[in-house]
């Protein structure tokens, strides 16, 4: 069969667990130590640093991209592509306005203040890959949750190719991006870690980029903060007997196409839908355009699982942790209760993993290869900063006094323990 399909044993589905989360290793290679190398060199040099790798491997220098540039890009961009982009940037703005977080406080006792102050970021780098990867739902994706969230300045890198993505500039425009520099690869995450020249050094990197941009986000980490190091796409759909064959098919295409390391995983309840949706993504990818690319990720990562329960299906799911999960079954929401890892969750049969990627509302930016154990969804979050706030008088301070003195000089650290005691001796 096109799709390989095992019975679920306990032990099938394991290995096929292991072989899908190490491909995420293949996108890393043996490039750490290069990519070392250059932001090093950013860090001592600078702009000097970052013109001589842009030339050397982009054939250009850096370059502030001028209002001009992007009038005429926006000038020049499909009028209804613009206004889908437009469609598209209203549902972002409006999913994320409702889930932002703002500041908060309340008053535990008379004289006992407590809250959170809740603030956008000052500067975050949004990193925009170049030629054939350029994704103006990505800048979408992205932009517009740090600007809702209220990131005081969005600064844009992208490599700078001959002629610049005129739907990457109109997108960036759409966004409310403050500013476009044409700097890429490993240079441009170096140059907004430590800031170089006009690019400016940043509190925070998102975005996607091949696997030198991901291992330099990874070095940069601590210096700036990153959303997370992205992995090949994957898509895993729960179906039963009553998902349309077609339907299933064309959504675990969807991601197969994206390239050879992208996964597309099925499990059900039915040996025959499982066998029906195999014959169906044969028929539909070889009328696609990158049916080798598709062909190959679905030989090597594809795969269907064939279960009693789909209860179980569901905890092999949460071991997967994958990045986009489909269910699409007679009732989706009676095993939405069984999910707890998933970088985004689509249910019923009109809702295929392409709504989320661009027209919903919610960032399509999502953790993969099993990080959403413990990664979230890029969104206002991601671009918020939070403080705590204390607020007590003499009294209230006083009623625990005692406590903390006591918790201080079991940790022997006598000044914590001095700093309260004073306050309240003939000394203080």
């Amino acid at each position: 069969m096109f799709l390989q399909t095992v019975v679920a044993d306990g032990q099938a589905e394991l290995r096929f667990i292991e072989e899908m989360k190490a491909r995420a290793e293949e996108t890393r290679g043996d490039i750490e130590e290069t990519v070392r190398r250059i932001m090093d060199d950013v860090r001592v040099r600078g702009m000097e640093a970052v013109e001589e790798y842009s030339k050397r491997y982009d054939k250009v220098k850096p370059f502030i991209v001028g209002r001009e540039v992007i009038d005429r890009a926006c000038a020049g961009c499909d009028p209804e592509l613009r206004k889908t982009l437009e469609q598209a940037a209203e549902n972002i703005r409006d999913y994320h306005e409702k889930m932002l977080a703002k500041s908060w406080q309340y008053e535990r006792a008379p004289g006992a203040v407590l809250g959170q102050m809740v603030r956008g970021m000052h500067k975050v780098g949004l990193y925009v890959p170049g030629g054939t990867a350029a994704y103006p739902s990505s800048v979408l994706m992205s932009a517009i949750p740090a600007k809702v969230a209220g990131v005081e300045e969005l600064v844009i890198v992208t490599p700078p190719t001959e002629n610049l993505s005129v739907e990457v500039l109109t997108a960036a425009r759409i966004a409310g991006v403050d500013t476009i520099i044409a700097v890429g690869g490993t240079q441009a995450i170096a140059a907004l870690a430590y800031g170089a020249g006009f690019i400016p050094r940043v509190d925070k990197i998102v975005g996607p980029g091949n696997a030198y941009v991901a291992a330099a986000k990874k070095l940069a980490f601590g210096m700036v903060d990153i959303d997370m190091i992205a992995g090949p796409s994957e898509v895993l759909v729960i179906a039963d007997h009553t998902a349309n064959p077609s339907y299933v098919a064309a959504d675990l295409l969807s991601q197969a196409e994206h390239d050879r390391l992208a996964s597309a995983v099925l499990l059900t309840d039915s040996m025959a839908q499982a066998q029906a949706i195999s014959a169906e993504m044969e028929r539909q990818a070889k009328a696609l355009p990158r049916w080798e690319i598709i062909r190959d990720s679905v030989r090597n990562y594809g795969c269907a699982i064939v279960f009693e329960d789909l209860k179980d299906a569901c905890r092999m799911a949460n071991t997967v942790a994958p990045e986009h999960l489909e269910i699409v079954t007679a009732n989706p929401r009676e095993l939405l209760p069984y999910i707890t890892d998933a970088g985004a969750v689509f249910l019923g049969q009109y809702s295929p993993e392409p709504l989320g990627d661009y027209m919903a509302g919610p960032s399509h930016v999502l953790p993969t290869s099993g990080t959403a154990r413990f990664f979230s969804p890029l969104s206002t979050d991601t671009f918020l900063k939070k403080t705590s706030v204390i607020e007590y008088s003499r009294g209230q301070l006083e009623a625990l006094s005692g406590g903390i003195i006591q918790l201080a000089q079991a940790e022997k650290l006598d000044a914590h323990a001095n700093a309260v005691r004073i306050r309240f001796s003939e000394e203080g």
